[in-house]
């Protein structure tokens, strides 16, 4: 079981483990994983960016889910209202 976020956490950025005959992802990776298909609410994409938009349910902030490329490392970042509006193309309104 992995740990919800914390209200302190305003940033998760996973990363590649080469394990010498295979790359796989650390367990930054794996919680971002968990996060976005357990706990977050889907709000949006922004495919060009290769972002996606989400709300944690138990407090409303938002959070970006980038990838530095397409297949990469996933980093989940708290984003405002205002940049997710900008972003994402419309207004993000509370619940």
């Amino acid at each position: 079981m992995f740990e919800e976020l914390r209200a302190d956490e305003k940033e998760l950025v996973g990363m590649w483990l080469d394990l010498g005959g295979r790359v796989t992802g650390d367990a930054i990776y794996d919680r971002v994983e968990w996060l976005t298909a357990a706990r977050l609410e889907k709000l949006a994409e922004n495919p060009p960016e290769l972002a996606e938009l989400y709300r944690d349910p138990r407090d409303n902030r938002l959070w970006e889910r980038l990838l530095p490329f397409p297949g990469g490392p996933p980093a989940l970042r708290l984003i405002s209202a205002e940049d997710a509006a900008r972003k994402f193309g419309a207004a993000v309104a509370a619940p």
